[in-house]
């Protein structure tokens, strides 16, 4: 207003006193502070307080720095779901070093490039990957000083490094004192996409985006304090979606498990009382489909987030059947995992079981983390009707975005062009804000000029009680240009033939949309991260039809 006297910006500065730069460390200080007592992590018959763990991971930050690990530098880890991983998550950063948590199902040449390309200073491997560890060393430019992990629960395996954690555990010192770093804008972890068609590209994450996605995850999955959580999850996908974060600023104990199978599932979640865990959406396969003497229906409050490839609304239904709730979210390892939410309506509440799971298959609204998305053609950019049919591309933009992709400006530049990540992803926009994801821009069927959903096709397919797994990609036809092909692995003791498919197919989709061939395979090609490897698919179909 005219005349209104307005306060000079000048005077009231940032200081040390009013701004500190956020960092997920700040949650292992706290949770040492305020529960010092209470069980911070289990495994097998461990069991540490959040005291003993923030002193492990004070000598542990001592003894890489003595190393001559410093800011900047990177600390590799080639480890499963143990301890020692969770604890690297904090001691590598404070530090001010950049932990890359490696794929373990990889292979060695792409651990060796990964090694190379970020410039791996230290590299932590489980005795149990020797081999695969030693291969990947054996083809490094500079090799970097390897750390053995010696799991008492591993029967074979043998080291391959100088020294082991706990001897370099047993130099560090309880009284380092870290600092929070300088800038937020700081690097705190580097991953690895897929590379499902070259290398991998190095995705960096800052310490501002490590912390605001741990706080959206805690309010995104009611996470409560002292919630117990089971790592299903590995830790080296997306940084366990920042969850080795999150469960600590809650001071939450994190249920280590080492192997992903469904009896072990079942009794951790029993012996424990286990509250919430992550899983792809394979794992969620796994469990409903587990012998019934395996399996557990659970009297108290379990909830499990999922994202990947969208759950079929069978998967959901089976799931809550057994008392655990599903939240399906959608990220991408360029977004700190977790970017979309599928935030459950009051309203949702009273409809059928099999509608109910229709609703939470989509992916849902902006996480907390994220400022912005749409759903827009992605040559213009303009956004599409929220009529949730217009198909276009998924874009993003917001505090959990990455830094960039390592040693790649061009890549870089090309995933945000226009103000906005784009995800290559399509889908389409609800009216009430939900998107929901169709398919990957390469995965989508155009058939005689119209646009068919693989994942629709797929959701169907899995319907069927005999269907274990199902994925639908494009097969040529002169005719048509392109008509969707199945392939489907059967469950154990069941049978199935292209003509039953093809029947239930066309009695829930429209005649254009059914599979025009169906394929039968024991097992479906999978990647390290358990998604379904459909340029695989396709590559075999290629051959087949040559």
């Amino acid at each position: 207003m005219e005349g209104e006297t307005h306060m000079a910006t000048a005077e009231l500065a940032k200081n040390p006193a009013n701004y500190t730069t956020l960092t997920p460390l700040t949650f292992i200080a706290r949770a040492a502070l305020a529960h010092p007592d209470r069980t911070a992590v289990i495994y097998g018959d461990i069991r540490r307080s959040w005291a003993e763990t923030y002193r492990r991971c004070l000598r542990l930050a001592s003894a890489l720095q003595a190393l001559g690990v410093g800011p900047g530098d990177t600390v590799a880890a080639l480890l499963p779901n143990v301890p020692e991983m969770l604890e690297l998550h904090f001691a590598v950063p404070m530090l001010g070093a950049v932990l890359n948590a490696q794929n373990t199902r990889l292979d060695a040449r792409t651990i060796g490039y990964m090694l190379d390309h970020g410039k791996a200073k230290v590299f932590f491997t489980d005795t149990e990957y020797h081999q695969r560890a030693a291969a990947a060393l054996s083809d490094c430019r500079q090799p970097p000083l390897v750390i053995d992990v010696c799991d008492p629960h591993v029967s074979e395996g043998r080291r391959i490094g100088r020294i082991s954690y706990d001897e370099l555990l047993s130099h560090g010192s309880e009284e380092f004192r870290w600092q929070p770093p300088e800038d937020e804008w700081h690097s705190i972890t580097l991953n690895y996409t897929s590379g499902t068609t070259g290398d991998p590209k190095g995705v960096v994450y800052h310490h501002r985006g490590a912390y605001l996605n741990a706080l959206s995850n805690v309010i995104g999955l009611g996470l409560p304090s002292g919630a117990v959580y089971l790592w299903t999850l590995p830790m080296f996908h997306c940084n366990g979606w920042c969850f080795p974060w999150a469960v600590t600023a809650v001071a939450g104990t994190h249920v280590c498990l080492r192997q992903v199978q469904p009896e072990r599932i079942f009794e951790a979640i029993r012996a424990h009382e286990v509250t919430h865990f992550c899983a792809a959406p394979v794992v969620l396969t796994m469990l409903v489909n587990a012998a019934a003497s395996t399996q557990v229906h659970f009297a108290h409050p379990v909830t499990a987030a999922t994202g990947g490839a969208a759950p079929p609304a069978a998967i959901i239904e089976a799931m809550e059947k057994l008392g655990i709730r599903i939240v399906h979210l959608y990220g991408l390892t360029e977004t700190y995992g977790p970017s979309v939410i599928c935030e459950f309506q009051d309203t949702w509440a009273g409809l059928p079981l099999a509608e109910k799971a229709g609703k939470i298959a989509r992916q849902g609204i902006l996480s907390l983390s994220m400022t912005d998305m749409m759903v827009a053609d992605p040559a213009t950019l303009e956004p599409v009707p929220r009529d949730g049919a217009t198909i276009g591309e998924l874009f993003l933009r917001g505090s959990t975005m990455m830094k960039g992709y390592l040693n790649d400006p061009e890549a870089t530049a090309k995933a945000f062009a226009g103000g906005w990540f784009h995800t290559g992803d399509l889908g389409v926009w609800h009216p009430d804000g939900y998107v929901e994801i169709k398919d990957r821009s390469k995965d989508i069927i155009i058939s005689g000029g119209e646009n068919i959903s693989s994942i629709e096709v797929e959701n169907v397919l899995y319907r069927h009680p005999a269907v274990l797994e199902a994925a639908v990609v494009a097969m040529p036809d002169p005719f048509w240009g392109e008509v969707p092909c199945a392939f489907i692995a059967i469950k154990q003791g069941q049978a199935l033939d292209e003509e039953e498919v093809v029947r239930f197919c066309k009695a829930n989709l429209a005649g254009f949309k059914c599979p025009k061939k169906v394929i039968f395979l024991d097992e479906l090609p999978k990647t390290s991260t358990g998604k379904i490897q459909k340029h695989v698919l396709r590559s075999r179909l290629a051959a087949m039809s040559a």
